[in-house]
């Protein structure tokens, strides 16, 4: 599959109510396109998303997969506020993911191209990655927490040195997932 950047609707009410801002693309500030910044509820009609709590896709990231999200705990959210958004790049179909215990690239690493609900399982003895490696064609969530819970991070085709280049406050990484729900 070729990259395809999908269309996402943002409403300031809960239930898809109140204004909304339709998106097709990268949208650097929902302020630039007359929307405040406050929304309740979101509607991803095609494609993956990461949505960020604030314009020029900064700050807590957010991954929105094709469905309904009648408020903003269903996307993990810890409020109703959110500044920009960006399609998930997607190429295809093969993932594949290496994960490093040191930064820029040193350590012992770990290659994965399933999901995994818990890395101390795989035999990852440490509570977080400081370098990664993203080869294959999708993209990947980041959870701090095991069972894809608490703060996450979207990696795509790439090579991060450090956990500050997937904007993370922390290399704490329990839990990894593909972004596979994009149609």
């Amino acid at each position: 599959m070729s990259q395809y950047s999908g269309k996402i609707t943002f409403y300031e009410g809960k239930c898809f109510t109140g204004r909304k801002l339709e998106v097709c693309g990268s949208c650097g500030s929902f302020q630039d396109q007359g929307f405040l910044n406050r929304v309740n509820s979101i509607c991803v009609q095609s494609g993956a998303w990461v949505c960020f709590d604030h314009p020029n896709f900064r700050g807590q990231q957010y991954i929105l997969e094709h469905g309904e999200y009648p408020d903003f705990y269903r996307w993990n959210g810890r409020s109703d506020h959110l500044g920009s958004c960006r399609p998930v790049g997607m190429h295809g179909e093969h993932y594949r993911i290496q994960i490093f215990e040191g930064s820029h690239f040193s350590g012992p690493s770990l290659e994965l191209t399933e999901d995994c609900s818990f890395l101390q399982g795989q035999g990852w003895d440490k509570t977080c990655i400081n370098a990664l490696k993203v080869y294959g064609d999708g993209a990947w969530v980041l959870y701090e927490e095991p069972n894809y819970r608490g703060r996450m991070y979207v990696v795509e085709r790439g090579e991060f040195s450090n956990f500050n280049a997937w904007q993370a406050r922390s290399a704490s990484v329990q839990s990894i997932r593909r972004v596979i729900n994009y149609f």
